[in-house]
């Protein structure tokens, strides 16, 4: 048994899923905050019940549910986005080219990082139909390639996916509001008064360490996975069989026909010209602060409308789409509910405390960095991981004075970079693949390594 199959077969052993995880963290940090912030003349039981209630009022919170109902959209639209056939023409035509293992590997990743750079939903499942076409292709020409190795390149897209225009914590922070609600009653009225209402693109996606950051990976991932695919073994392919997709030629009936007619690409013309108006006639000064959640989606559905020709298509489209988004939908309130505990019972407080006592302003950055991928193995989302961490590193960057922008960076490229290990969000990957775990493994860890280096250069050197 080789290194990757013992790596799988124990993560499989230790970990369960991923929704088991949540509610074991949920027990986790109940019992913390009940053995170490229990107020002075509160019984055991009566602080049980306020742990309790601050639970459910987390699990609620207005502001957090709109923000996971914003986060599935996202991926939503990416993947319908994926399956236009644009999109499919687009790759018909890119397979041609990926007739070695090397530059299938280098072509996969290079289109799967830009494409993710975008937009995370649409990066995924780019990467995982673009590395599945390489496949079909192979086999049909009796080509020799290592098909795991294009299917980790096909899963590249998430190691840049949160330093990118869709990454949940930036697109979050960019909202008026938002930073001064996450840890409002956390910590002083003095500190809040000080956040700044939003931070645009301009100084987290687009600053000179996150585009420094970026570059590299786009540079080097592809030409890493280039070189690996020179002198790997080819490997056998899957059977592969075609799903007849339903199409827009049916004979429609009455009031039918609207949706098999070009309103849909009317209408989806007409969003996305809303959209540029908006984008060019924003009444904030700060550039690029339009760029909001609710921007992105507004712009992904009138793309998907326009692409996919008919309300027909584009619906059939979100149905294959919505099952991707069953795990947010049922995880992040129990992470909205682990951190209503936290922030009522003040486990944020302390948890700052600690980073704050152990840091300055040299170290924070990389114990930030250190510390999100160690929760993504746990937390295996960015907007989850943002409800739960982000009041954490909110207060200890307002403590020691350090800059926000590149803190919540730091956060991001942590959570990026355990993508590679926790296998959670490769599931569509490996099911559209025909590929395991184990098989993807060896090649993912690899990217992480090569992650590893330039993530940490980049916060030293700026």
């Amino acid at each position: 048994m080789n290194f990757s199959e013992k790596y799988a077969k124990l993560f499989q052993l230790l970990l369960p899923s991923p929704f088991a995880i949540a509610v074991i963290l949920t027990f986790i940090t109940f019992f913390i905050a009940l053995f170490t912030t229990q107020p002075e003349g509160v019984g055991f039981f009566a602080y049980s019940v306020d742990l309790a209630n601050f639970w459910q009022q987390g699990l609620w919170s207005d502001g957090l549910l709109v923000f996971a109902v914003q986060m599935m959209l996202m991926l939503v639209l990416g993947h319908v986005l994926a399956l236009t056939k644009p999109v499919e023409y687009i790759l018909s035509k890119l397979v041609f080219y990926c007739n070695t293992t090397a530059k299938a590997a280098f072509i996969v990743t290079i289109l799967t990082v830009l494409v993710s750079f975008f937009n995370w939903g649409l990066g995924l499942i780019f990467g995982a139909i673009f590395a599945r076409k390489v496949g079909e292709y192979a086999s049909k020409k009796l080509l020799l390639i290592n098909y795991p190795l294009i299917g980790a390149a096909g899963y590249s897209g998430l190691m840049v996916w949160h330093g990118g225009i869709s990454g949940s914590s930036l697109t979050k922070i960019a909202e008026e509001g938002h930073l001064k609600s996450l840890v409002n009653g956390i910590i002083p009225e003095s500190q809040l008064e000080l956040l700044p209402n939003s931070i645009s693109f301009i100084d987290t996606v687009f600053s000179p360490m996150n585009i420094f950051i970026s570059v590299l990976l786009i540079l080097i991932l592809p030409l890493s996975m280039y070189l690996v695919g020179k002198r790997s073994k080819a490997s056998e392919l899957p059977k592969f069989t075609t799903d007849a997709k339903i199409t827009d030629k049916i004979k429609a009936v009455e009031a039918e026909k609207i949706d098999h007619s070009l309103f849909g690409v009317v209408f989806g013309g007409l969003i996305l010209l809303i959209a540029f108006y908006l984008a060019f006639n924003s009444s904030n000064t700060t550039p690029l602060s339009f760029i909001t959640p609710n921007f992105i989606n507004f712009s992904l559905l009138g793309l998907g409308l326009l692409l996919h020709g008919s309300f027909f298509n584009f619906l059939n489209a979100i149905e294959e789409a919505i099952s991707g988004v069953s795990g947010i939908l049922i995880q992040f309130p129990l992470y909205f509910g682990i951190m209503g505990i936290m922030k009522s019972s003040g486990l944020v407080n302390d948890l700052s405390a600690f980073f704050v006592s152990i840091s300055n302003e040299n170290t924070y950055p990389i114990f930030t960095f250190i510390s999100a991928g160690i929760v993504n193995v746990f937390v295996p989302s960015g907007g989850g991981q943002w409800a739960v961490q982000g009041p954490i590193i909110i207060q200890a960057a307002t403590d020691l004075g350090i800059s926000l922008p590149k803190s919540i960076l730091a956060m991001a490229y942590g959570d990026q970079l355990t993508n590679m290990l926790q296998p959670f969000w490769a599931l569509p990957l490996l099911g559209i693949t025909k590929l395991n775990a184990k098989q993807i493994l060896p090649f993912t860890l690899f990217l992480m390594l090569m992650g590893t280096l330039i993530f940490l250069l980049g916060l030293v050197v700026f």
